[in-house]
């Protein structure tokens, strides 16, 4: 095998394993606030607080909101992701195994992503409704109250994520699934990937945590809740070894994720019977 021959093949395979990362591997990471090029072993968000409008007396000075500033650390921690491809096995078989080998690395990268995203959102005590019954109407709304009642912006930037039982559940509502209510275009028998509704964008994700009570825990959030912070993003090594006649492939990426302000992530436990 050629030098040309081989680096074309490396790069071909890492701009697959990026491209497979970033369309399918994480659901969940253009969901969340992301720093990227994080130097060092963490990185810090900023929770910023309210501030306070009032007036001033003719040519006194301007008040002074005084918002207050809490810093969150989000630590940054190293995945790898790697796996043999065998030269003459690639001979014997009718599928491309390189590709195979890029997408499963790129896809164990996005499962780890978020795993970090949902560990973070695991710490969250807003609770609407029980554990008692399934994603129930009832329970949406009273988690859309406590959005409003916290002042969560509604801005476009609210995401929910749910298990697939629940995403069941929601196309039992009328006001989810009905055209009479969201229109021909919103309709989630088109797909499943996304739907936007009250506001939000709606994802399935089948990683949520399911307790050993079989509940599930679903939840609703505004972007800027969660942190996600990258030291380095999806690379992909690929080494040939002689020994082994066989290119090792190495995906690896530094990342992490925190709870920025709890007061964003609402957590809707869902029973799953």
């Amino acid at each position: 095998m050629s030098i040309t021959v081989d680096q074309s093949f490396v790069k071909h395979f890492q701009a697959d394993v990026h491209m497979q990362y970033q369309q399918m591997g994480s659901k969940l990471r253009n969901t969340v606030r992301t720093k990227d090029g994080i130097i060092g072993s963490s990185t810090t968000f900023q929770k910023v607080g309210k501030g306070t409008a009032s007036t001033k007396a003719r040519h006194g000075k301007v008040p002074v909101m005084n918002v207050d500033h809490t810093p969150v650390e989000c630590p940054v921690s190293d995945y790898y992701a790697g796996d043999w491809v065998d030269e003459l096995d690639e001979l014997k078989t009718n599928i491309q195994e390189q590709q195979v080998v890029a997408r499963a690395g790129a896809y164990a990268l996005g499962r780890k992503t978020d795993e970090l995203i949902i560990a973070q959102l695991d710490t969250s005590t807003n609770y609407a409704g029980t554990g008692a019954d399934g994603l129930t109407k009832a329970k949406v709304l009273a988690a859309f109250e406590m959005l409003g009642g916290a002042d969560v912006p509604d801005d476009g930037e609210r995401y929910a994520a749910v298990g697939w039982k629940q995403w069941s559940d929601l196309l039992g509502i009328q006001e989810f699934a009905n055209a009479d209510y969201i229109g021909d275009d919103e309709l989630p028998w088109k797909g499943t990937q996304a739907k936007r509704w009250l506001g939000t964008l709606w994802i399935p994700h089948s990683s949520l945590t399911k307790d050993g009570s079989n509940v599930r825990f679903c939840y609703w959030y505004h972007r800027t809740a969660i942190g996600h912070a990258i030291g380095k993003n999806v690379k992909t090594d690929v080494t040939w070894h002689g020994d082994r006649a066989a290119h090792f492939i190495n995906n690896m990426m530094s990342q992490g994720a925190c709870l920025v302000d709890a007061s964003g992530v609402i957590s809707m436990r869902c029973l799953e019977t």
